[in-house]
């Protein structure tokens, strides 16, 4: 039940994506990925290398995954914005 509880809180926090500039890596779906993965990673990471029961979910669960999407999503644009930084294509 964690599972799905860091999943949603990653697509959450997915929706605030929308306020800094489209220089993820794979663009708005690629940090839609690096979001829940980030959640579910930390999440994992913090629960003890485990996904806790039905019985051990609890609200703390929810706030457990909301850096790990953050830093998910802050890898994502780091590494789209070294790879296709601003003005490398010439236009003329």
């Amino acid at each position: 039940m964690s599972m799905l509880v860091w999943v949603m809180m990653g697509i959450a926090i997915w929706h605030f994506a929308v306020w800094v500039p489209d220089r993820f890596r794979g663009g708005i779906v690629g940090a839609f990925g690096a979001a829940i993965v980030g959640a579910v990673v930390f999440g994992f990471l913090v629960g003890g290398l485990g996904v806790p029961g039905r019985s051990d979910t609890h609200l703390i669960q929810a706030l457990i995954a909301i850096p790990g999407a953050i830093g998910g999503l802050a890898l994502s644009y780091l590494w789209g914005s070294r790879s296709d930084p601003v003005g490398s294509t010439l236009e003329r």
